[in-house]
């Protein structure tokens, strides 16, 4: 949705939802029976997709349709940017239950409560004229709603935090929570925690089976709704118009979708207190913003996402080509791409493809590793970057490993260029989504941009515009139980390093777009291992300096001038 022609300030008239607010996330949607069909642009676009010889999508959209087997799911599928097919199938096929999850379920089969109510309504009232029609359905959509009203409801956090649930699942979500607590560390407090799910006691499991129970409650009469529903279009009344007709297929699609969920959250209960299945990692979580709590979950993750990616995307396709600049990471390896893309889990033969770079890297890039601004010194840091920036005269994007660092550090010399007439944007600070932020970059040579993840992998800024980047340090992987099984399974300290050098290269890729830019690439931290200094290209110049003289090389290069160069950095 985001992106293209929509326009980048809509979303943020949404504060809370943001784009989200403009689509059916609930499967509400009655298609041919809204006045405003015809004119919908996600309808619009859906429609123009069916009748496309080529349709752009994202990652995660192509892995959806073709994980639910859509009529329309692609048979011929080119990924570009094949190295966020992992991170992309890694979300796709999870599962996660907690407290938002479940109200949620709720709110779709019951129906909002008390003021929140507005437009949406629950099944009971979408349904209505069937349920009248129909006495077997209407007896299924009873039982259904019946069952939800076991789920969380309005205010069930603050009911676990005193201990006072209310049903089985805010029974199980309080016993995750004092679970995390009792094993999360001190150090811990201000972010969100987690634990993995082992060897949990005795009230976690007893409560596990309740939930399951009550989930399994609410299974059955959803089943019988669908196929009642289903025989309503089969014999379908006088009063069944194309209306009423696009509402029931709609809710038939609302409740098989809900039905695969609960399927999950059923089977995800059932391992809780079981033996471990080697193929998933679990773990249970207190989701936490700025220290205030949000959600209790427990999530499952795949140990290798890349294996339900070939079976469910990959092997039924015709052909599927990938394609990215880094795949390989620094030491080139064919087979890290295979298996960070699920080619490693084909049955047949894969072709491989490489091509050298057009760029002349070496000429027209370097590489400074700043050595002298202390770790977890703000001022020092923010200083840093207002120097940088001002000695690049804008044209600069800031990357960093943290959300908070980020507001710090923008906080403190926002004002400061400002006054010199370099204009600043950034990531979770403008309320503008991130392809506007680097729209509005990319048309101003003096803007300078402060982003994170999103902005490290995602940006296409050629010429003028870019030609600094730096980096408030080296982006290791955060310590999470999921990263914590993967580097176990993927060899301990190399599965890091391959990591970090992926991430490296993609940072430093964001600088040289076409023939004729030049740039430097800025790290601020002097503990950057020798052996991640592969994840540049051949030929690049890599120097530690302090910061004066990383200044006055930035400065020389944005004049167009060449500073006697100091001895490169070996890379080990």
């Amino acid at each position: 949705m985001v992106g293209g022609d929509l326009p980048g300030w809509l979303p943020s008239l949404f504060r809370r939802a943001g784009a989200t607010a403009l689509t059916d996330r609930r499967g509400e949607c009655v298609y041919a029976g809204c006045p405003h069909y015809r004119r919908c642009f996600i309808e619009r676009a859906e429609r123009a997709g069916r009748e496309a010889d080529i349709v752009i999508a994202n990652h995660a959209l192509v892995m959806i349709n073709a994980a639910r087997a859509r009529e329309d799911a692609p048979q011929r599928i080119v990924f570009d940017e094949g190295h966020h097919l992992f991170d992309a199938a890694d979300s796709t096929f999870a599962v996660t239950f907690g407290g938002q999850d479940a109200i949620e379920m709720r709110r779709w089969i019951v129906g909002p409560e008390g003021k929140s109510r507005g437009r949406r309504r629950g099944l009971s009232a979408r349904l209505m004229d069937v349920a009248s029609y129909d006495d077997e359905g209407a007896s299924a959509l009873d039982a259904a709603v019946e069952a939800a009203r076991a789920l969380p409801s309005d205010g069930w956090l603050q009911r676990i935090i005193e201990g006072s649930p209310f049903g089985p699942v805010e029974a199980l979500l309080g016993e995750v929570r004092g679970m995390v607590y009792a094993r999360a560390k001190a150090q811990d407090a201000g972010y969100g925690l987690e634990t993995e799910l082992a060897e949990p006691d005795g009230a976690l499991v007893a409560a596990a089976i309740k939930a399951m129970e009550g989930l399994e409650a609410l299974q059955k009469p959803l089943a019988a709704l669908g196929r009642r529903l289903e025989a309503v279009l089969e014999d379908a009344p006088d009063w069944l118009d194309s209306q009423a007709r696009a509402r029931v297929e709609g809710a038939i699609n609302g409740v098989s979708w809900r039905r695969e969920i609960i399927a999950a959250w059923v089977a995800l209960l059932a391992r809780v207190g079981g033996s471990a299945d080697p193929e998933f990692v679990d773990w249970l979580a207190i989701e936490r913003v700025e220290g205030r709590e949000y959600d209790v979950a427990i999530h499952r993750r795949w140990l290798d996402p890349t294996k339900p990616l070939a079976s469910a995307v990959l092997k039924p396709a015709h052909g599927v080509l990938i394609t990215s600049a880094t795949l390989r990471g620094g030491d080139g390896s064919w087979d890290r791409a295979e298996a960070r893309t699920g080619a490693a889990h084909l049955d047949s033969s894969v072709g491989r493809f490489e091509a050298d770079s057009p760029f002349d890297y070496a000429g027209c890039s370097e590489v400074l590793i700043v050595t002298d601004v202390k770790p977890g010194d703000a001022a020092a840091l923010a200083g840093a970057y207002a120097r940088l920036i001002e000695a690049a005269r804008g044209g600069t994007l800031g990357l960093f490993t943290a959300i908070q660092r980020l507001k710090t550090v923008h906080s403190r010399i926002a004002d400061r260029l400002a006054r010199a007439g370099l204009p600043l944007l950034a990531q979770h600070v403008d309320p503008i989504d991130a392809g506007t932020l680097v729209d509005i970059f990319r048309d101003d040579p003096r803007a300078s941009l402060l982003g994170t993840d999103a902005l490290r992998d995602g940006v296409d800024v050629p010429g003028e515009s870019l030609r600094l980047v730096v980096m408030e340090r080296v982006p290791w992987p955060r310590p999470t139980v999921l990263h914590g099984a993967r580097r176990m399974a993927g060899g301990g300290s190399a599965y890091d390093d391959a990591v970090v050098r992926a991430r490296l290269a993609q940072a430093f890729g964001r600088l040289i777009r076409r023939e004729g830019d030049r740039g430097t690439f800025v790290i601020l931290s002097a503990a950057m291992p020798s052996r991640l200094l592969s994840a540049f290209p051949t030929g690049v110049p890599i120097r530690r300096v302090p910061l004066d003289e990383a200044i006055a090389h930035v400065a020389a290069t944005a004049a167009g001038t060449h500073l006697p160069a100091a001895a490169p950095e070996a890379v080990g």
